[in-house]
């Protein structure tokens, strides 16, 4: 009895060091015993809901969202929590549009909280602009409504919106909005494009205030900025060999593959820089493929071996016997660890270059949200 009980409180000390925020309730015993046979169930989140006008004069700012995605992914690659690094969450959401309906405020869902940083880009990669009306207190409680938040008070929720017409428009008051933020532990931060004092004058800082998020004015319209540096050419060959190491599986698995390699090249159509940065976000622990690729759905359990059909399978596995499949994933596991590794230590060296190189950060969104999300997770004790 006493070594059980000496079991129990050992699993509650652990679980304890493992919270990242000093504030959170203490929970039962039978809570950790779950997670021991669940992982996944108490990791923290990094979620992020997008809201991004896609009005006529908003073609720079959509155009800096897509450049800069992989420049915020990767810094967020480097938060803790505690000693475990959280998972991200990114949803999107377009406002403002004439193409979108009246009725529900010219607002689109474009994406709900996504893991899959492929879907991420091939969506703000979707994204066009055309004329409207811009809803912000409206748009702010649709995400609010329809995005599972969740209740666990170690994530880190913040919701980002950008735009340039009067936060005061439509029907919902973005004060009312505000406080339902504050009943789910969202943070709203407004990002203004345009003039600072502009923005203030038209509440887009109050709007901020009354979640305790920040407020950010920039030029959206500026050029995105991607210092290249001598590793850069490494880098991408390595890309290549990653791109490998993957064994497409199921009805979508050929599909996803290919959409993969379609966001390496829209990475790649703004520049070569920007393309090492999206390798460098694929050699995260952010960069996950379980709902396609074997490699990472074996890793992370979502399938066992002996359990997938034929039909399943890609065709240089099919007819194979079971032993030969593991060691076929077990292999392709091996060598992307390594490239992975590759890259990470090429990056620590095009770190360095570009900073010596960089006088300041000028990428307005990148720069915005980053400083938000460093200093807000602060809160939450997380570290970067």
């Amino acid at each position: 009895m006493k070594t059980q009980i000496k079991t129990l409180l050992l699993c509650c000390s652990l679980a304890t060091i493992l919270s990242c925020n000093a504030n959170n309730k203490k929970k039962d015993v039978a809570q950790y015993q779950v997670s021991t046979d669940h992982p996944e169930a108490n990791k923290q989140y990094i979620k992020v809901a997008l809201l991004l006008d896609t009005s006529n004069s908003m073609d720079g700012l959509i155009d800096q969202a897509k450049a800069q995605l992989w420049d915020i992914v990767n810094e967020l690659s480097y938060a803790k929590c505690g000693t475990q690094k959280p998972n991200l969450q990114i949803a999107l959401y377009e406002y403002g549009n004439d193409n979108l309906r009246s009725r529900e405020g010219y607002i689109r869902q474009v994406l709900a909280f996504s893991e899959d940083l492929d879907d991420i880009s091939k969506e703000l990669f979707s994204l066009t602009t055309n004329g409207g009306e811009e809803y912000c207190g409206q748009v702010i409680q649709t995400s609010l409504n329809q995005l599972d938040w969740g209740k666990n008070p170690d994530d880190l929720k913040l919701i980002f919106i950008a735009g340039n017409e009067p936060f005061t428009q439509g029907k919902v008051n973005y004060k009312d909005a505000s406080t339902n933020a504050n009943e789910k532990d969202v943070t709203v931060n407004t990002i203004f494009c345009g003039d600072y004092n502009q923005g203030v004058s038209t509440n887009w800082k109050d709007g901020a205030h009354l979640t305790d998020g920040d407020y950010m004015a920039i030029n959206h319209n500026r050029a995105t900025v991607h210092i290249a540096s001598p590793y850069d050419d490494e880098i991408l060959i390595l890309n290549q060999k990653l791109n490998k190491t993957y064994v497409a599986y199921g009805k979508k698995g050929k599909e996803k593959m290919a959409i993969q390699a379609e966001q390496d090249a829209n990475a790649n159509s703004y520049s070569k820089a920007n393309a090492v940065k999206r390798t460098i976000s694929k050699s995260s622990h952010l960069y996950k493929n379980k709902t396609w690729d074997l490699v990472d759905a074996v890793e992370l359990k979502e399938v066992v071996v002996s359990d997938i059909k034929e039909e399943a399978l890609p065709e240089e596995l099919k007819g194979k016997s079971e032993e030969e499949i593991k060691t076929y994933i077990e292999n392709k596991s091996k060598e992307r660890t390594e490239i992975q590794k590759q890259i990470k230590d090429l990056n620590v060296k095009r770190k360095d270059y570009v900073l010596k190189q960089q006088k300041a950060n000028t990428n307005g969104l990148e720069n915005a949200m980053i400083k938000a999300i460093k200093e807000q997770a602060k809160k939450k004790k997380y570290s970067f």
